[in-house]
């Protein structure tokens, strides 16, 4: 699976999506609609709603998520609020391990949630007026909610990017999610939600990273220390590493598109770029002696094989890793 795209801010897509019966009020016949549709100067989202083929092919996945859910709101029952990973996309949260073609909601009314479609899962289930919020001009569930949602449908990798994602982006605190799974201690999902709220970390920066500390976790090794600060001679900051093991005299960078849109400075080229984190990463194995392992997002398709690289690289630096 590719890696996600870092999502800039929510693009406005106020007014962007109208219903069959809205473009034949305006004049339109359903001959011109399907003629606009084959030239592409229309795009139909799904049966019945549309939105522009130049806007279409202008959206990121994400985006193109968000242009389904309103176009799935748009034929749905006034109470349909946008929830689970729709929710959480809704405000620009990056995800990992979500079909983007299939949109979550809850419905007001428990015992109508309706059937569920190839685009479209209504969910069941009790949902208070206080969990719920206008965000982008759409109802969505509150973090909390929607972070404990995800949880049920989703496995304990996937929900630890969710809940580590909305942690770092100070939309989520770790003490509402805990109440969250507290309240909702009987639903499905909720032995997910327990090990996601153990294994939780605000300080990790990137999916990349929030995969990598799960991986550790699942591979046994010894727990790294995330964003941890080297210095100088003289005291100044110098990097701050994705993830050390002191103990073992190794550190490891996870290589990202994220971290290449974060880090890069104004101007700066590709290989200008790349050749400053090499120095930089020569720096700090200088002041500390220190091993680095370079990880990637192929690298995180083979669990075990990495495992047992950092181990071999520990074990060369006269330490045992457990």
């Amino acid at each position: 699976m590719r890696p996600p795209r870092t999502p800039e801010h929510p693009r406005d897509l106020t007014g962007t999506v109208r219903t069959r019966g809205e473009l034949l009020a305006s004049g339109m016949s359903d001959n011109q609609i399907d003629r606009l549709v084959r030239r592409k100067v229309l795009h139909r989202i799904r049966y019945g709603v549309y939105t522009t083929g130049e806007l279409w092919d202008a959206c990121s996945v994400e985006d193109r998520h968000r242009l389904l859910c309103r176009a799935v709101l748009a034929r749905a029952h006034e109470s349909t609020v946008l929830t689970h990973v729709s929710s959480v996309i809704e405000r620009g949260i990056p995800v990992w391990g979500f079909p983007f073609d299939v949109v979550h909601t809850t419905r007001a009314d428990p015992e109508r949630a309706g059937r569920r479609q190839a685009d479209w899962v209504p969910h069941r289930g009790v949902l208070d007026e206080a969990e719920t919020e206008e965000i982008n001009g759409v109802r969505i569930t509150t973090p909390a909610r929607s972070a404990f949602e995800v949880m049920t449908i989703a496995g304990v990798e996937a929900g630890l990017v969710v809940v580590n994602r909305m942690l770092h982006a100070g939309v989520l605190s770790m003490a509402d999610f805990a109440k969250q799974v507290e309240t909702h201690d009987r639903w499905p999902g909720s032995l997910t939600a327990h090990v996601v709220e153990c294994l939780a970390d605000d300080r990790l920066e990137s999916v990349g990273e929030d995969r990598f500390s799960y991986l550790a976790f699942r591979q046994a090794l010894p727990k790294p220390v995330p964003q941890l600060k080297v210095h100088d001679e003289d005291g100044a900051l110098v990097a701050r590493l994705d993830f050390a093991w002191p103990d073992h005299k190794v550190f490891a960078e996870f290589d990202g598109r994220s971290k290449y849109l974060r880090h890069r400075r104004e101007g700066e080229s590709l290989e200008e770029f790349l050749m400053r984190e090499k120095k930089r990463e020569e720096l700090v194995c200088l002041l500390t002696g220190w091993t680095c392992i370079r990880i990637t997002w192929a690298d995180l398709a083979h669990p075990e094989r990495l495992a047992t690289r950092i181990r071999a690289v520990m074990n060369s630096r006269g330490s045992k890793s457990a």
